[in-house]
């Protein structure tokens, strides 16, 4: 259902569409059934020409059931809910899987700055690839991802992988996605980050291997310098 109004991009993508689809249907299920009762006990018990308005406490056993059965299967429904949270929160943020590359995020006001190994594979090497609001990965593949802030806390949102997480001043925060197709699509910054919070956006491109590979190529420090030097 969400997915028909916003593609599901990642691994984990659709369980979290699952959990909210549950969550919605438990949740608006018991608000409709309230409400109904709220409005038909309106009505029975209204004031009406010979009859004044009835009023009760609930404290009475054949009414006081009417709470608590309700109020127990409500339990229930919310046992469902938590198991399924707790099984999407430990998949999406405690059982990182592991990485066949990691990149850098790092949020400051108001743009997204991305460090990603060069050839040789490794992060934080000479020849990383660093880009501006433009983060370049491969589909299929399993990226770590080291989220940290310059300044004031912001938010990595990519809304088609289902991920949002804040990045908070002084720590690294590392979690993980996988692309499972190929286009291009927004990243946001979803927590509130100053006067310029609106513009800053991002794009996320999902390449095939071989265009990633041809990417990595033209963008990685000895590409650039044998370019320049010509």
């Amino acid at each position: 259902m969400i997915e028909s109004h916003l593609p599901a991009v990642s691994t984990y993508a659709k369980d979290i569409d699952s959990l909210i689809l549950l969550i919605g249907v438990l949740v608006g299920f018991w608000f409709f059934v309230c409400q109904g009762m709220f409005f038909w006990l309106m009505f029975k018990f209204r004031a009406r020409e010979g009859h004044r308005t009835t009023y009760v406490t609930g404290e009475e056993k054949e009414l006081a059931r009417w709470v608590h059965i309700p109020h127990y299967l409500v339990l229930v429904c919310d046992l469902f809910i938590i198991v399924g949270a707790v099984r999407v929160w430990y998949d999406v943020k405690q059982n990182l899987p592991e990485p066949d590359a990691t990149v850098r995020v790092i949020g400051q006001q108001w743009a997204w700055t991305f460090v990603q190994p060069g050839p040789d594979g490794q992060l934080d090497t000479p020849d990383d690839i660093r880009t501006v609001d433009n983060l370049h990965i491969e589909v299929g593949k399993t990226y770590h991802y080291k989220l940290e802030s310059k300044d004031v806390l912001h938010n990595f949102s990519v809304p088609v992988f289902r991920l949002k997480q804040d990045a908070v001043p002084g720590r690294v925060i590392t979690g993980w996605f996988e692309a499972t197709r190929t286009g291009e699509f927004d990243i946001q910054c979803a927590e509130i980050c100053g006067i310029g919070h609106g513009i800053m956006k991002g794009r996320i491109k999902i390449q095939s291997p071989e265009e990633h590979s041809a990417w990595m190529a033209q963008n990685s420090t000895p590409a650039i310098a044998t370019a320049s030097a010509e």
